[in-house]
């Protein structure tokens, strides 16, 4: 049996709230933060329903405590991580030095700690958009003029420049890298997390996601007709599209041995995981299924249950026609008529891109913790009709032990997580 990797620390931030504790409590309450544009420059500002987190640049860099340019998708992600390290109650030792101390690689004099425990810490950061925000402002005034624009605006375009900022304003030094596979990005930090701390190559790995909303984005997913101009409505028959979010979520996982250092009750296992991609299309999902439900059967598999083991199941619950019809012929082949209880959280949130898998790994391990069920928002068909199936309130009491958390992205690249009660 593989050593067991468990759930320390949660950060979120998102259209919902600025902490974990905000984002559970809008969903209990059943408080959506969709809404008209009101931070990002776009002509599609009354057009589109987006799930913004409400604050403007200037406000998260006083959050994050920055000075400088820096992109929306670096601050969102740094407030989300700091989170999660700050729940897992580990300690920075020792004396970073400033800026361009640990830039030249001065590093830390003594580094993380559980409790008297010395530990390797990783961060695996997912980003679809990465400093995308800030380098579209960049190039309207550099095509028009190549001696003109601002290059502090480029700095940060790619997306591993994101993750290198984030892991040097924590602290994080002994691993650090991005994952970029679109809607998947940050289920597939977790998982590759998890694989590291169970080879025994780190203790720690803060790993999750974090998206800006853009100008690129909007009009992309625009050009592709996959847009809600109404707010959406994942597994409802009467879907139109997707509202886009932005966000950050994070875990960190920890080793059996730094589970007992930071002498916690360690109540959350990450028991299961899988990525498949079945290479149907450049953006739309098999009709059949495939990708999902070979991810969902791999992940069950890894972690030794039975379809009737699973309790709940976070859905991807896009709202668009191709992805929510494929993932629920997925579950259907998987469980029959026997389904578990399933919602969109999206609904609440928005598609936040490659922080998705984050921000929702954050709902189910809190779903678990709680013994609650988070509902789906505005379903007035459902796609799956049998009665009892979708969570459309917020549900206590819920003896759930098992959840499966779905994350799709575009190019078949899926991925399922599996979390689980000790």
């Amino acid at each position: 049996m593989a050593a067991p990797v468990y759930i320390a620390g949660l950060g979120a931030v998102s259209a919902i709230g600025d902490n974990v504790q905000e984002n559970i409590s809008s969903l209990k309450e059943g408080r959506a933060g969709l809404g008209p544009v009101r931070y990002l420059r776009t002509r599609h500002a009354e057009m589109f329903p987006v799930g913004e987190v409400k604050a403007t640049n200037e406000e998260l860099a006083i959050r994050c405590g920055w000075t400088g340019t820096n992109s929306r998708t670096a601050m969102l992600g740094y407030l989300a991580a700091k989170e999660a390290l700050e729940d897992a109650g580990l300690s920075l030792h020792g004396h970073a030095g400033d800026e361009a101390g640990r830039s030249a690689g001065s590093g830390m004099t003594e580094g993380w700690m559980a409790g008297e425990l010395a530990c390797r810490v990783g961060l695996i950061s997912a980003t679809s958009v990465g400093g995308m925000d800030l380098t579209e402002d960049f190039f309207p005034a550099f095509m028009a003029n190549p001696k003109a624009g601002k290059l502090s605006q480029v700095y940060q375009h790619e997306c591993g420049a994101i993750t290198e900022k984030m892991a040097l304003e924590l602290g994080v030094s002994d691993f650090v890298t991005t994952i970029s596979t679109a809607c998947s990005s940050s289920a597939n930090a977790i998982m590759m997390g998890a694989r590291m701390i169970r080879s025994g190559l780190l203790d720690v790995v803060v790993a999750g996601g974090t998206d800006a909303l853009s100008r690129f984005t909007l009009n992309g997913f625009n050009t592709l007709m996959i847009l809600d101009s109404q707010l959406c409505q994942p597994f409802d028959k009467g879907r139109r599209g997707l509202n886009l979010g932005e966000g950050a979520g994070f875990v960190v996982l920890v080793s059996e041995q730094v589970a007992k250092a930071l002498g916690q009750s360690m109540d959350v296992v990450l028991s299961g995981y899988c990525n498949a991609n079945d290479a149907h299309h450049q953006t739309a999902s098999s009709p059949e299924g495939i990708g999902s439900y070979t991810a969902m059967k791999g992940a069950m598999k890894m972690a030794g249950l039975e379809p009737a083991e699973i309790g709940y199941i976070n859905l991807h619950g896009t709202g668009t026609q191709n992805n929510d019809a494929s993932e629920s012929t997925a579950i259907q082949r998987i469980f029959g008529d026997a389904y578990p209880r399933m919602s969109s959280t999206k609904s609440f949130t928005g598609h936040t891109l490659a922080a998705c898998g984050g921000i929702e790994a954050v709902y189910t391990v809190v779903s678990l913790r709680q013994q609650c069920l988070f509902p789906g928002l505005r379903i007035e068909v459902p796609v799956i009709d049998k009665p009892g199936v979708m969570v459309q309130v917020f549900e206590e009491d819920a003896d759930i032990r098992h959840i499966i958390s779905n994350s799709f992205g575009f190019g078949g690249n899926c991925s399922s997580l599996i979390f689980s009660l000790v």
